[in-house]
C-alpha cells in the first residue's frame, strides 16, 4: 500500500510537472529571450556574460517562488476568489498569446531590451524581470499553485527550476543558438508557442468559469 501511496504521488507529480512544464516555458520562452540577452550583454566577455546569466535565472526564480508560496494568500486578503482569478489569469495569458502569435511580445522586449543597453548589469533589469519573470510568468504560479498540494506543488516547483535552467543553458550558447535558428526561426517557434500558450490560456477560462459556476449553484 505504501508502495502504490508512493507510486500515486509520483504520478501526480510528473503529471503537474508537465503541465506546469508546458505553461511557464511557454510564457518564459527561453528561445525567445536568448536574443534580448545577447544583445544586451554584446559587448561583455563569456564571464561575464556568465556572471549576469546567473544573477538574473537566480533573481527571477525567487520571484517565482515568492508568487508560488505567498500569492494565493494574497489573493484571499484582497478579497479575490481562486475561480475569478483563474478567469483573469486566463484572460491575461491568452492577451500574451496574441502578442506572441503577432510578435508584438517580441517588439516590446527588444524596445525593453534597448532601453538598458547602457545599464552595467542587466541582471535584474530587464533580464530577471519582465523578461524571465513577467507578469504572465507570475500569474501563471499563481495558477498553477493555487489548491495544489504536497506531489502537485512539488511539480510545479520543479517545473519552474527545469525551464530556468534551460533558460540558463540557452544563455550559456546564445552565439551557436543565434547562428542555428537565425531572427527567421526565432520567430516561427514565437508563433507555434503562442498557439499553445493561447490553448492553455483558453483551458485556465473554462476552468474558472466551471468552478464558479459550482460556487453559484
Amino acid at each position: 500500500m505504501a508502495g502504490l501511496d508512493l507510486a500515486d504521488k509520483a504520478g501526480i507529480m510528473l503529471e503537474t510537472f508537465f503541465a506546469a512544464f508546458a505553461t511557464l516555458f511557454v510564457l518564459i520562452d527561453p528561445i525567445g529571450v536568448t536574443p534580448m540577452f545577447a544583445a544586451l550583454t554584446a559587448g561583455n566577455t563569456t564571464q561575464e556574460r556568465l556572471r549576469i546569466a546567473l544573477r538574473g535565472v537566480g533573481v527571477a526564480g525567487a520571484l517565482l517562488v515568492i508568487f508560488g508560496l505567498f500569492g494565493t494568500s494574497l489573493l484571499s486578503a484582497l478579497g479575490i476568489s481562486l475561480p475569478a482569478f483563474r478567469v483573469a489569469g486566463g484572460l491575461m495569458l491568452f492577451l500574451v498569446a496574441v502578442e506572441m502569435l503577432f510578435q508584438k511580445r517580441t517588439e516590446r522586449r527588444e524596445n525593453e531590451a534597448d532601453k538598458a543597453a547602457a545599464l552595467d548589469d542587466p541582471s535584474v533589469f530587464p533580464l530577471a524581470m519582465p523578461l524571465l519573470a513577467g507578469p504572465g510568468a507570475l500569474a501563471a504560479m499563481m495558477l498553477l499553485t493555487s489548491g495544489a498540494e504536497g506531489s502537485a506543488v512539488a511539480g510545479v516547483y520543479l517545473a519552474a527550476g527545469t525551464v530556468l535552467s534551460i533558460s540558463l543553458l540557452a544563455f550559456w550558447m546564445t552565439s551557436p543558438i543565434e547562428r542555428v535558428l537565425g531572427d527567421s526561426g526565432i520567430r516561427v517557434l514565437t508563433r507555434v508557442f503562442g498557439m499553445l500558450l493561447g490553448a492553455l490560456a483558453v483551458q485556465f477560462v473554462f476552468d474558472g468559469l466551471i468552478e464558479m459556476w459550482e460556487q453559484v449553484v
